[in-house]
Order: C-alpha cells, then structure tokens, then sequence
C-alpha cells in the first residue's frame, strides 16, 4: 500500500523532531511522539506511524556494527575494532559478534550500509569469478 505524501511528509517531520542534539533518534522522545500520534488519531496515522517506525529504524541501523568472524575475537582485537567503528561513526556504536566458520579467515564488518570484508571467502569467490 503507497503512503500518501502528506503522511510521508508528516512522518519526517516527527522523525527529525525526535532526534538529540547528536541527530539520533532520542527513545524518549520517540516513544512519546508515537504515543501522542496514536492518541490523536489524525487521518492516516497509521501510515505516519509505519513511515516514523521505518525512518527510526534506518537511523538505528546506521549505528550498529555486525563484526563476523572465522573464529572467536579475543578482547584486545574486539575493542580495537570498536574504537575505529565508534572514530568513523562520531559517536557511540552498538556491537553485535557472530562466529560464522564459513568465512574460513579473517573478518566480515558491516556499520549501516557500508561494509568491509577481509575473509578469505571473500577472497576465494574473487579469484574463482
């Protein structure tokens, strides 16, 4: 279902009233304004709402590191890595650390939408295509 643009512009506007003085997105604030739309019932606040949720979301997801890796990382080179992410990013980043075997080497980072891959998987597929 297409959201109408006066919705889409009202859920903007929500989301970039939502955000800190850092430009992320404030829980508390998020909370209340979800809760004063949902209150105040206005004409498609159910798309606003869709379109607030999915606007956070992406904004959540822009500060949150997958580091995936052949074998478990030891301390030293977890908090290294998460001192360059947070460097990059200009602020706090929340971790999440997966095993995963199949990288058979080395390690696979993704912040947001950008991601870095030093596995040797990877590098198999490259010298195979």
């Amino acid at each position: 279902m297409q959201i109408p643009k006066e919705a889409k512009r009202q859920a903007r506007e929500l989301f970039e009233s939502s955000l800190d003085g850092a430009g992320r997105p404030d829980n508390g604030k998020v909370l209340s304004i979800a809760d004063l739309v949902a209150k105040a019932a206005p004409r498609h606040s159910v798309q606003i709402l869709r379109e607030f949720a999915r606007l956070i979301r992406l904004e959540t997801a822009k500060h949150h590191a997958l580091i995936e890796s052949a074998t478990t990382l030891d301390e030293g080179t977890r908090d290294s890595i998460l001192k360059s992410l947070q460097a990059r990013d200009g602020g706090s980043v929340t971790v999440e650390v997966k095993v995963d075997p199949s990288l058979i080497g080395g390690a696979r980072i993704r912040l947001g939408s950008e991601v870095w891959d030093a596995s040797v998987l990877s590098r198999l597929a490259l010298l195979s295509s």
